[in-house]
């Protein structure tokens, strides 16, 4: 069975095509710029092909998704003989509310409900109903298609921890609550755990670290979330790439009136301009941030340690929510990459028993253990993989 799974922004297009036989990618793309010129990376991961990497006109995610496909099956290019081989389509979805909590084939009720949950995610849902639609007008309504929603993981969250202390009509009426993000990627990481431990999944208490650009802890008992650190929108929890986190509203609110900053821009000052970004005054990118500090930045130095401190106090909130902690797991860009974040963050909870093993600590982007034989926590690096669980969904749903 064949696979294709789309990731679908507002100007861009991820896909990866998977052979589920043995899960492997056979191939894997991005499009970028579209509906402003357009660019085409396509790299087949089976038999010899080239890569083609060029510009290319993607007026509109139709353009992109017919290039993705062209691409695919082309002569020179291309990993399968026509679009017959594919079977099905796994596309990712940002928001699914409270209308799901698991994955879904795709009719058009599920259009409807994933359409009402576009005033909580504004630039992502109606880029992945585009996606959606694109490969309905390419490939035709007898390829079926599910979603798969970055929120769903966690709607096992108990209400004490997802209601706001605001109002009680303003959920009732408008759904208003903490619904958490990357819930794929936790999902699949704490599976992953458990399997590393050799113990089941009902066993254990897990926390996950989803620490890149965007970041995120989530804290999973008996493999199930039930807490998280993201809330209604992305925006809050941890100090991100350049998302403030958490914030007093009273503070913004200052900012607003003595600036004379109306709210649009007050949540593009909040999104796209804070976080380490902001703090720092050098980048987003923790590994510029490591770079500056080491030539003696100190601003630098203290968005670094305002993370490691943020991640640490939420680790530790997390544990006290499950009354216990077996096992904390590392993992995306930042948490797969740095030994340095891993190893000061785990500096703040040496009183849970957690140990780094230097050696090990210090291996980049592969799934292993960093503790030493003595902790009495398990602490893992695990590279996430969101596609393959989207792949796998998509495959347990059509059959």
């Amino acid at each position: 069975m064949k696979i294709l799974v789309i990731n679908a922004g507002s100007s861009s297009l991820k896909y990866q095509l998977f052979d589920m036989d043995t899960e492997s990618v056979m191939a894997k793309g991005l499009c970028e710029r579209i509906g402003i010129d357009g660019h085409l990376k396509h790299t087949p991961l089976v038999g010899d092909k080239p890569v083609f990497n060029e510009d290319i006109n993607l007026p509109t995610h139709s353009e992109a998704i017919a290039a993705v496909i062209d691409k695919l099956t082309s002569a020179e290019y291309g990993v399968v003989s026509s679009m017959s081989e594919i079977d099905a389509v796994g596309h990712r979805v940002v928001h699914g509310g409270e209308y799901f909590s698991s994955s879904v084939v795709i009719n058009d009720e599920v259009m409807k409900g994933i359409a009402a949950c576009n005033p909580f995610a504004p630039l992502h849902n109606p880029a992945n109903i585009t996606g959606i639609e694109a490969c309905t007008a390419v490939m035709g309504k007898n390829v079926p298609q599910v979603a798969v929603f970055d929120t769903a993981f966690h709607q096992t969250i108990p209400a004490k921890a997802f209601t706001y202390a605001i109002p009680y009509e303003y959920y009732e009426k408008d759904k208003v609550r903490r619904y958490g993000f990357h819930g794929t990627s936790h999902r699949y990481v704490a599976g992953r755990a458990a399997e590393m431990m050799g113990k089941p999944a009902e066993e254990l208490k897990l926390i996950s670290c989803h620490m890149g650009n965007g970041s995120s802890i989530c804290a999973v008992m008996g493999g199930k979330s039930v807490d998280t650190s993201m809330g209604f929108t992305p925006l809050v929890g941890l100090p991100m790439g350049t998302r403030c986190g958490q914030m007093d509203m009273g503070a913004v609110q200052f900012i607003m009136h003595k600036y004379n900053i109306d709210i649009d821009e007050m949540l593009n000052i909040l999104n796209k301009k804070s976080g380490v970004l902001g703090v720092s005054g050098v980048s987003s990118d923790f590994r510029d941030l490591e770079a500056a500090m080491e030539k003696g930045n100190e601003r630098a130095g203290l968005a670094l340690d305002l993370f490691h401190y943020w991640v640490a106090k939420t680790v530790g909130g997390y544990v006290a929510a499950m009354n216990g902690v077996d096992g904390i797991i590392f993992t995306a860009g930042v948490g797969e990459n740095s030994a340095e974040t891993r190893k000061a963050i785990c500096e703040y909870l040496t009183y849970l028993g957690c140990e780094v093993d230097d050696a090990a600590n210090a291996q980049r982007g592969k799934e292993i253990f960093i503790n030493t034989p003595d902790s009495r926590v398990k602490l893992m690096v695990i590279p996430t993989n969101e596609e393959l669980v989207i792949a796998r969904d998509t495959k347990a749903l059509i059959g």
